[in-house]
């Protein structure tokens, strides 16, 4: 068994470069092909989990059956202090299963690379903190969080989509952009409403930039994960409960 348990949600959606600068960090990882039917462990036995991205709700599980079993992995990972990182998706399932809100095709889409403000709150948190006040990311959403939970830390934001990153308690973080994607997947999208030419321009100017800072943030976080003491008797969080 690997470290990180990497779900994915859609053919086009792996790890990417995610993957790489974690694997290059010495974490194995296991990546779930849940949207091809691939089952989803009973408990969370990995170090960290990653949900990445997907064209669904955290709640659709008419349309996508497995996000119930990942919402209880995601219960897990908040109840006994497993690191966790979630992807755009991903993000959206961690802040709903934490008690906030999530509201379909709402406020103006994002697609391709755009500015994201670091707000002062990200000076202390592990992952976020010293970063540049304005990074570029690739985003690819209509869906967005409209509540964070309560006792969540609000780390970035874009002037669409208010709530692009957060924590909740002391390991599990949620953002709405994709520091997984290069340029070159921007190809594969289908253009609704936007020039994929002029997308895919911007974001191959942009990545010199975003590209380094992503890499850090992802060495961070594989950091968190090999910091984690395992704790052989888990530990009720404060946001212990999964929803189902």
């Amino acid at each position: 068994m690997g470290d990180v348990l990497i779900v994915q949600n859609s053919k086009s959606g792996g790890p990417g470069r995610l993957g790489d600068w974690l694997a290059e960090a010495g974490l194995e990882l296991d990546v779930v092909l849940a949207h091809e039917g691939a089952p989803l462990p009973d408990r969370l036995a990995h170090r960290a989990l990653i949900m990445l991205g997907g064209g669904y709700l955290p709640s659709e599980d008419d349309r996508a059956p497995w996000l119930r079993d990942v919402r209880r992995l995601a219960g897990h990972a908040l109840a006994d202090g497993v690191p966790f990182f979630g992807v755009c998706l991903g993000g959206q399932l961690l802040a709903e299963v934490a008690g906030g809100e999530v509201t379909g095709d709402v406020g103006a889409p994002e697609n391709g690379s755009v500015p994201v403000t670091i707000r002062p709150e990200a000076a202390r948190d592990p992952l976020f903190r010293g970063l540049p006040r304005v990074v570029p990311a690739v985003e690819h959403h209509k869906d967005a969080i409209t509540r964070l939970p309560a006792g969540a830390v609000h780390l970035a934001e874009t002037g669409r989509c208010p709530y692009q990153a957060f924590r909740v308690g002391e390991r599990a973080w949620g953002v709405q952009f994709h520091p997984e994607v290069v340029p070159e997947r921007i190809r594969a999208w289908q253009a609704d409403g936007f020039d994929p030419d002029e997308v895919y321009a911007r974001a191959l100017a942009d990545e010199p930039v975003s590209t380094p800072i992503w890499r850090e943030v992802a060495a961070r976080f594989a950091k968190v994960v090999a910091n984690r003491r395992v704790s052989r008797g888990g530990g009720g969080g404060p946001h212990g409960a999964p929803r189902t």
